[in-house]
């Protein structure tokens, strides 16, 4: 399964952004997807997941309330909806796919190349 991510680009504080993920697996619809981001001081981090199936999400807790995934399986897409970014959230975010929405990074079988978010103040 190949993942390419965009939507990535520089923002001010409060602003937002939407984030794609597009799957080139036929049967997208049978993966969780995942959301990471990593910065070079930091390891890459969890922030979404939506389950396959039932399509049931999860958010770190330093986004919840704020960003929301959600994927449409007919485009073999996810999203990332970004609302109120801060300088705190640049990173380049990472999709990833696999059989559970997990939080763990190593659990994903599929990884896309990347989308750098920078957030100014």
């Amino acid at each position: 399964v190949q993942l390419q991510a965009s939507g990535g680009g520089l923002v001010r504080t409060g602003d937002s952004l939407r984030l794609s993920c597009t799957a080139s697996a036929r049967t997208f619809g049978a993966y969780a997807v995942g959301w990471f981001r990593q910065t070079p001081q930091k390891e890459r981090e969890f922030v979404a997941a939506i389950s396959r199936f039932r399509d049931i999400a999860s958010y770190d807790d330093s986004v919840k309330g704020r960003f929301t995934i959600s994927r449409d399986n007919s485009k073999k897409t996810a999203y990332l909806q970004m609302t109120s970014l801060y300088p705190e959230d640049t990173a380049k975010y990472y999709c990833a796919a696999g059989e559970m929405d997990s939080h763990i990074a190593d659990e994903y079988d599929f990884w896309g190349q990347g989308t750098q978010v920078t957030v100014s103040s």
